[in-house]
């Protein structure tokens, strides 16, 4: 009997560690992905919806990358799980959106930071697993990393120099961009250098950009992120990451119709408004006739009507946004807003709807950016705030629930609950980061106080009976949330 359980043991541990292998990626579940993650020193792990759109998008440039690695003997692994089947494994890693991606590297788990084309995926991991830039020993290894879109190629005469040791410090730090160094006098030659220097080839532009003066790695990082991306680069959800992700916060944005008559001629005007500004701010063209792209514009209120037009923003944790006194699409114009922009003179745009006639007429009160400060900050009311988006799927589900809340409360003397779109208002010390976020603006306080219990009515009722206070041990901090 005991040789039976022994058996019967090993049986069920191997069917635990069967994994199924679709196109070079291994196909995860609940039962057999801590053996994998453990099994395994590099694995990349995409967490996928099966009706998702992007998800769709990446499936084949994800196994195109796989197929890649394991051709070239690679270790590292990418997998896949189905985060809708399971949900365990979606909730454990904190997954919020689709498709998301975790690299764990000997079984510790990080964020994903590259892009979604196979030959990115690949340069990530590669960066992220091997030495920060490849030795390049002769042409035929130039060629090859030459083929990139963009590759930087450290030229010193001594590895061991601090110089290049900044260069190598430089390329650790960035994991989107392959790296090569050479020591070779014939590489040297034949690319016309004569002195150590740091050189970005690409296949767009001007070709090439040389550094060989003050090489630090600040130097090293400034120098690559002014140049390697286009001049003026179209904004894709492949290269999102790029654009967002970037050293460069401060970005202007062309929103215009890729098929109008105008396009050539407005993005040639910004491209000289591109080459004066290099290297201060990243300059991207936003087609306005991708479906995807639409979020963009109502993320900066802006319609079908109001383009071509264009705006600034400066990323950060306090995101500012920037709108220009005209839409004219000439060097001149264009040039002037950046000018300004960089010289501090210009005021961030706030976004405001007019205040509705019937904004107090329910009790879920009703808050644009005119009426917020009369309402939320009054010192005789404690008015808790639902900030939401109207095409957010868990805003919607909360809705019901806080209408109710709204009844609830509808007579008592000093509290209040509101909503704000904020998709169309905004506020200047107030940031919103995703939907919905819920605050609290405490009576007689300037205080802002932000909700992380559970969306029930018994816990915002609980919130409100404490004076805005949160039982820890019963909050949801990993509440479901759509992102900006």
């Amino acid at each position: 009997m005991k040789t039976f359980f022994l058996v019967l043991s090993g049986l069920c541990a191997l069917t635990v560690a069967e994994i199924a292998v679709e196109e070079g990626v291994l196909v995860l579940t609940t039962a057999n992905f801590e053996s994998a993650v453990a099994d395994n020193d590099y694995v990349l792990v995409e967490f996928y919806a099966p009706w998702c759109g992007h998800c769709k998008a990446l499936a084949p440039e994800y196994a195109k990358a796989a197929t890649q690695l394991a051709e070239s003997g690679s270790e590292i692994k990418l997998a896949k799980v189905d985060a809708t089947v399971e949900s365990s494994l979606g909730e454990k890693y904190g997954v919020r959106g689709y498709p998301t991606l975790k690299f764990f590297k000997n079984g510790k788990d990080s964020e994903y930071g590259g892009g979604r084309q196979a030959a990115d995926i690949v340069t990530w991991l590669l960066k992220k697993t091997g030495p920060p830039a490849v030795a390049v020993a002769g042409q035929e290894d130039l060629d090859k990393l030459m083929t990139e879109e963009v590759a930087v190629v450290g030229f010193f005469k001594d590895q061991e120099s601090t110089e290049a040791k900044a260069f190598l410090e430089a390329a650790s730090a960035n994991d989107a961009i392959p790296f090569g160094i050479t020591s070779e006098q014939s590489l040297f030659d034949s690319n016309n250098v004569d002195k150590d220097t740091v050189v970005v080839f690409k296949q767009f532009d001007d070709k090439r950009n040389d550094l060989s003066e003050g090489i630090t790695a600040e130097s090293v990082a400034e120098f690559v992120a002014a140049n390697q991306l286009p001049l003026v680069i179209e904004f894709t959800q492949d290269n999102a990451p790029k654009v967002f992700g970037g050293e460069i916060k401060s970005h202007f944005l062309l929103f215009l119709s890729k098929a109008s008559d105008a396009y050539e001629a407005a993005v040639e005007q910004l491209r000289k408004v591109a080459v004066e500004h290099k290297g201060k701010l990243l300059f991207v063209f936003i087609n306005t006739d991708v479906e995807d792209n639409l979020r963009i514009l109502e993320f900066f209120g802006i319609t079908e009507s109001d383009t071509p037009t264009y705006r600034l923003i400066s990323l950060g944790d306090d995101m500012s946004k920037f709108k220009p006194p005209s839409s004219d699409l000439t060097e001149e114009a264009m040039g002037a807003f950046v000018a300004s922009y960089l010289d501090g003179s210009l005021k961030p745009f706030l976004m405001t709807e007019e205040v509705p006639e019937d904004w107090d007429a329910k009790p879920v009160k009703v808050l644009v950016g005119k009426n917020f400060d009369e309402v939320a900050r009054n010192k005789d009311k404690n008015v808790l705030v639902e900030f939401y988006a109207p095409w957010c799927g868990h805003c919607k589900q909360l809705a019901p629930i806080w209408d109710e809340l709204g009844e609830k409360f509808a007579s008592h003397e000093n509290i209040v609950i509101a909503k704000m779109d904020s998709t169309a208002n905004e506020l200047d010390d107030v940031k919103v980061q995703s939907f919905p976020t819920i605050k609290f603006f405490p009576a007689g306080s300037d205080e802002i106080v932000d909700y992380e219990g559970d969306r029930t009515l018994e816990a915002f009722e609980k919130f409100l009976n404490n004076g805005g206070k949160t039982d820890k041990s019963e909050s949801e901090d990993d509440a479901p949330r759509d992102e900006l």
